[in-house]
């Protein structure tokens, strides 16, 4: 298989993207066809978003372009914060210009008449390569008549989640709203579902609902390929679930952590060996996980396929393809704190029972951990992963019940070894990896990180 998303060496022009074979020729396609075809060849080729969600791509498409609506708008979502994922960022240093030419072709297609990238202002390099891109793509007449701003969001997790993203390109917070952006989108105030409905320009705010498409990064560097090469191109690859290739990050306990294009359908074992270069010798693995959003996958089930109904028939989720492997060393109940800790502290508060739940659920790892837990311990964390997600506005307490829970059945033995002797039988638990930089075989951890507090500041160091 040919690697298409990742080219050998950067392109950092836009001449050089349009010297290659098929630059360019996307977005011709899509004006010559027309924005109905244009829907139509993307649901064809069964391109599914690659945010983590996995839904298709086509059907996303028009069910905004359906509605009857005075305006439109696209949001390209490049604030990836899952950890273990670097795939958006690479893509966007690798190649830019593909990604905006598919921001164009969507654009057209909705009839947006607005377009917001919005990455964390802490992406500086990838922010500098995406403005190069549309301003070429402007000064070439390509994207002469469409509005594109650059919005330079908060480091936060949550300004990922789609409902968040809108009311940060308003200006606001990064609290998730109620509605999804096909229902209500950007600007419009009746009803609004932040916690502030505020006026943002007499020419902008409207009491009509303004539907909003909010596609990932990846999903969009797609899009070109398959209009210049066709849908039945695409399904030459992957499987009839899930065609085409994948961005996959691999970190962790492995040799060298990488970002690597894979085949749809490739086994996960494959696809750790052949974007991380495997696990040190003697080592083997002992747990893989997707991101923060999924269950633990386990290593007798190496051999599941990577893609969305592969991931999906071990009772997991194939996410954004951000794999961290634990190798055999791991403290599962460190992990398993690790993670809850992370999801604790980005929660946003607007919901008590995440807020809190996710909070208690971590101290009690907290303690276990440590060797102070005790059955009790136990008991608590059961009965708050069972409340956690009421009455939630947005997926993050259900991920804190997802992956704690998958621990705590898959490694019990460990939870009953701390209880018992009172100590951490194991090494100390690895750096957590929310990643700054992934580049020539090595990752870079935010090590200010574990300085960070429920309130989204931070400690001294």
């Amino acid at each position: 298989m040919s690697t298409f998303l990742l080219p050998p060496e950067p392109i950092t022009s836009l001449d050089a993207y349009l010297a290659t074979e098929h630059g360019g020729l996307g977005v011709e396609t899509a004006q010559r066809i027309g924005p109905a075809a244009t829907i139509e060849m993307i649901a064809a080729s069964g391109l599914r978003g690659r945010g983590g969600g996995g839904f298709p791509t086509g059907r996303k498409w028009a069910g905004i372009a359906g509605q009857t609506a005075r305006r439109r708008y696209l949001v390209v979502n490049g604030a990836e914060g899952e950890p273990g994922t670097f795939k958006d960022r690479a893509l966007l240093r690798a190649n830019p210009y593909q990604v905006v030419e598919g921001m164009v072709i969507a654009g057209f297609a909705i009839g947006a008449e607005e377009v917001f990238i919005c990455l964390k202002a802490s992406f500086e390099r990838e922010i500098d390569a995406v403005t190069r891109a549309v301003q070429e793509l402007q000064d070439a007449g390509i994207c002469s008549d469409c509005t594109v701003t650059i919005v330079g969001g908060p480091d936060e997790y949550l300004f990922g989640e789609e409902k968040a993203m809108l009311e940060v390109i308003e200006g606001k917070p990064p609290l998730p709203r109620w509605f999804p952006p096909y229902e209500q989108g950007l600007f419009a105030s009746s009803p609004q579902a932040g916690w502030e409905a505020g006026p943002h320009g007499a020419d902008r705010r409207t009491d009509e609902p303004n539907p909003t498409l909010v596609n990932n990064v990846e999903t969009l560097a797609n899009v070109p390929h398959i209009l210049a090469r066709g849908a039945d191109w695409f399904r030459t690859m992957g499987t009839d679930e899930s065609p085409g290739t994948i961005v996959a990050t691999v970190v962790g306990d492995v040799v060298a952590p990488d970002v690597g294009e894979v085949e749809l359908g490739t086994p996960l074992g494959a696809a750790i060996d052949g974007v991380g270069s495997g696990i040190h010798p003697g080592r083997r693995i002992k747990a893989v996980f997707s991101g923060v959003a999924n269950p633990v996958v386990t290593a007798d089930q190496l051999d599941t396929p990577v893609s969305y109904e592969g991931f999906a028939a071990i009772g997991s989720g194939m996410g954004a393809a951000g794999f961290i492997v634990h190798d055999d060393t791991a403290c599962m109940v460190g992990v398993a704190h690790q993670m809850s800790r992370f999801l604790a502290i980005e929660s946003c508060g607007q919901c008590p029972p995440c807020k809190i739940g996710s909070g208690e659920i971590t101290a009690h790892l907290a303690r276990i951990e440590a060797g102070d837990g005790d059955d009790d311990d136990l008991a608590a964390i059961g009965g708050w992963l069972q409340r956690v997600t009421d009455g939630n506005r947005c997926y993050l307490p259900v991920q804190e019940q997802l992956v704690v829970s998958s621990v705590l059945r898959a490694f019990p033995e460990e939870f009953a070894e701390h209880v018992e002797q009172h100590r951490c039988p194991r090494p100390a638990s690895r750096p957590f990896p929310r990643l700054v930089d992934l580049a020539d075989g090595r990752a870079t951890y935010d090590e200010a990180y574990a300085r960070k507090r429920h309130d989204w500041t931070y400690a001294e160091p």
